[in-house]
């Protein structure tokens, strides 16, 4: 069975299970060819887009991001005030929420209110909560954000209002609240799981606000959604959502062109012409807020010598990569945010693709080739990496030519992820999409917070410099005064060299004709409320 075949057949096997719902035959459909199957449906556990899509349906946010939009507004919050030190918050929550009924039996008794906003904040911030361990018990982007260390307090100061108070001042907490992390789960469903010893469920079997609420959940096949009736927000137009879990992008294409799926995202370049020609398919795009780095873990010799890992940055010909791997669709990288984000620092100068530099440092550095590494490669494309090994292969071809023999290395996604957070790799490709649209969403990445064991610094690169410039920005409401910091970190980091940028990539996704009211995000999202099929 080919590769692109596989998907197809677990498509028409999930297919099969939808068409024996009889009393569904009618219902009006969006099918979703995403690309990979969640991690778990708890967004507070997960980092990476391919779970928050499959969680969002579900749950909502204190604040959320207007949809296609970065401006943030109310959600689960209708208002909140900030005092005048930025560091104590005080929301009042919205009146009337109802929280969806349970696959499993549960019904609620009672509407959102305070006690939820505390379950879902606590489990990450505690470590004698219930539900703190369960699932394995790991928040990574809490912990990554610093939170664990900067919030004093989260009260309830009565059923519908609720304070967190922070050490230090943090302009960009409202926006933090907008992200998938701090969604808000029901704290009576987790009651009902825990008096029948059921707590893993609680993560495998979501209840929450949200447009949709969850049905069933097939591995590697698919997941479906219903619309919520009583949904506080913008409504869904469909009857029915459906995740069709297809990892491979021709069998995507080909199924969108069969009319098996309406939305489609990550197209192959190579197939971007074609799709635009097509007037059954609507072909959108837009600049990425994104980036694709190669990380260097400075925690294992020789990468704890900055001279190795500027070297290896001069060994790669980065303009082939764009060339070949990208086909247009991405513009080198020189900074970890990308150029369309203030405070971008186009005075930087990015490494030159130079071996025979890269030789001197090596040897200057007392590294005596040749020198063996291995190089880490993601195994599911993304929009800021449309071919992971291509370019790990390309890679590994100019290292081979200034000495550096590098072994080809790659897991299953989650395992991937996890072995790479844990700092097991000598070297490895990951990227970034940002979350709320401020630079410290990208900068946090190469926070110490984050260089812990489990965390998103994959170069576990601690620079005292650059932490203090990110705590000031992060303290101070003066733009100008922030972008002056994020400029001088991006010189820091450049010169110490954490990390090779590969690209910042357009964000291409394609649907069928028919589908209206979807709005691109400038997160890589994606939000299925408000659009229709027809």
């Amino acid at each position: 069975m080919s590769i692109a075949s596989t998907p197809l057949t677990l498509a028409a096997a999930a297919a099969a299970l939808l068409l024996a719902a009889a009393p569904a035959l009618q219902a009006k459909t969006l099918v979703y060819c995403s690309e990979g199957s969640p991690e778990n449906f708890s967004p507070a556990l997960n980092v990476t887009g391919t779970s928050f899509d499959a969680a969002r349906p579900v749950y909502d946010k204190l604040t959320e991001f207007a949809r296609g939009s970065t401006q943030v507004e109310p959600g689960l919050a209708e208002s909140w005030t900030v005092s005048p030190d930025g560091r104590v918050f005080t929301f009042k929550l919205r009146a009337g929420v109802k929280f969806h009924s349970g696959v499993n039996g549960f019904r609620p008794s009672r509407d959102f209110n305070a006690e939820d906003v505390l379950f879902s904040f606590n489990r990450q911030w505690k470590a004698d909560h219930p539900y703190a361990k369960v699932s394995g018990g790991k928040y990574d982007y809490f912990a990554d954000m610093g939170l664990p260390d900067d919030v004093v307090a989260i009260d309830a100061l009565d059923p519908m209002t609720v304070r967190i108070s922070l050490k230090r001042p943090n302009v960009t907490m409202l926006a933090n609240l907008a992200m998938d992390f701090a969604s808000i789960a029901s704290a009576e469903y987790a009651d009902f799981l825990a008096k029948q010893n059921k707590k893993e469920q609680f993560d495998q079997v979501p209840v929450g606000t949200g447009p949709f609420s969850f049905l069933a959940y097939q591995k590697d096949a698919v997941i479906r959604y219903k619309a919520n009736p009583a949904y506080w927000g913008e409504k869904a137009l469909v009857d029915d959502l459906v995740y069709a879990i297809t990892p491979d992008p021709t069998a995507r294409y080909s199924k969108l062109k069969a009319g098996e799926c309406h939305f489609v995202i990550a197209p192959r370049p190579a197939d971007l012409a074609e799709m635009a020609k097509d007037a059954s398919l609507k072909l959108i795009n837009q600049s990425g807020l994104n980036i694709a780095y190669w990380a260097f873990n400075t925690q294992k010799a020789p990468f704890d010598k900055k001279e190795v890992r500027q070297a290896l940055s001069m060994a790669i010909d980065k303009a082939a990569i764009l060339k070949d791997v990208y086909l247009g669709a991405g513009q080198p990288a020189k900074n970890l945010i990308p150029p369309t984000l203030w405070s971008y620092n186009d005075a930087v100068k990015d490494y030159p693709f130079d071996a025979a530099r890269a030789r001197d440092l090596l040897a200057k550095a007392g590294v005596k080739t040749p020198l063996e590494i291995d190089l880490w490669y993601m195994p599911v494309q993304r929009p800021y990496n449309p071919n992971a090994k291509r370019i790990a292969e390309m890679m590994q071809a100019d290292l081979a030519k200034i000495g550096v023999n590098a072994k080809l290395v790659t897991y299953e996604w989650g395992e991937y992820r996890k072995r790479m957070q844990q700092g097991e790799h000598t070297t490895g490709m990951l990227g970034w999409t940002g979350d709320n649209g401020d630079p410290d969403n990208f900068f946090f990445l190469r926070g110490c917070d984050a260089a812990r064991p489990g965390g998103q610094n994959l170069s576990k690169w601690c620079n005292k410099a650059f932490d203090e410039r990110m705590e000031k920005a992060r303290a101070s409401a003066d733009t100008k005064e922030r972008s002056r910091l994020y400029q001088e970190m991006q010189v820091i980091e450049k010169e110490d060299a954490p990390d090779f940028k590969i690209a910042h990539s357009v964000v291409y996704e394609v649907m069928r004709a028919g589908v209206s009211g979807y709005k691109q995000s400038p997160f890589g999202s994606h939000q299925f409320n408000g659009v229709d099929v027809k």
